[in-house]
């Protein structure tokens, strides 16, 4: 989904007050203790986007990175948007050697609705793409992983947005091309080293 989560603030005070189990009373084999939506809650947001005020869940939505956390363990007071759609995911596999692999992310969101367009357009892309680059028995991931996302990128005409970076400054996905840099490549070297001291 795409837009804000919808919290239901009477259901959010049931599972305080203990009405509710949370995560759906998976983890009712022992006692626990009391709900802590703290500890539980607020406190495992990877984001730390949540927080509670007078007594009511607020959750900044920009900052959201919809893992889902405080969703499966208070299902009936947080329900996702009503803007729904896919994230296409692409290079997924499992070798002997180095074991499953999840897949790169390539479209963040997309709308799920007939025809369904956009999503055969970005399949017809690197349908032709492998097909044209891939060699004899290579994967899809194999591929990725031999020309680069950047490519993959090119051929689907998909922009680089900040989702395609798994973490900053560790997966060399995105590069530039010499026209898209003012000037090009050459650079005065003493104009250079006025900005960038050694």
């Amino acid at each position: 989904w795409k837009d804000d989560i919808k919290i239901d603030q009477e259901a959010v005070a049931g599972y305080i007050g203990g009405e509710f189990a949370p995560n759906g009373g998976a983890h009712s084999g022992r006692d626990w203790g009391k709900f802590d939506i703290e500890k539980e809650v607020i406190g495992l947001c990877p984001t730390e986007c949540m927080w509670m005020d007078g007594g009511k869940l607020k959750i900044d939505n920009r900052e959201c990175t919809r893992c889902m956390h405080c969703i499966n363990v208070m299902p009936r007071a947080l329900h996702i948007g009503d803007d729904r759609g896919c994230s296409m995911l692409v290079g997924a596999k499992a070798p002997i050697l180095d074991g499953a692999q999840m897949g790169s992310l390539l479209v963040p969101f997309v709308k799920v609705e007939e025809p369904y367009d956009e999503i055969k357009e970005v399949i017809q892309g690197i349908w032709d793409w492998w097909m044209e680059e891939g060699k004899n028995r290579e994967r899809l991931g194999e591929l990725i992983k031999r020309q680069g996302f950047q490519k993959l990128l090119e051929a689907t005409n998909i922009k680089a947005v900040p989702q395609h970076v798994q973490e900053p400054r560790h997966n060399p996905y995105i590069f530039w091309k010499e026209e898209e840099v003012d000037g090009g490549w050459s650079r005065d070297i003493n104009a250079f080293r006025k900005d960038h001291q050694r």
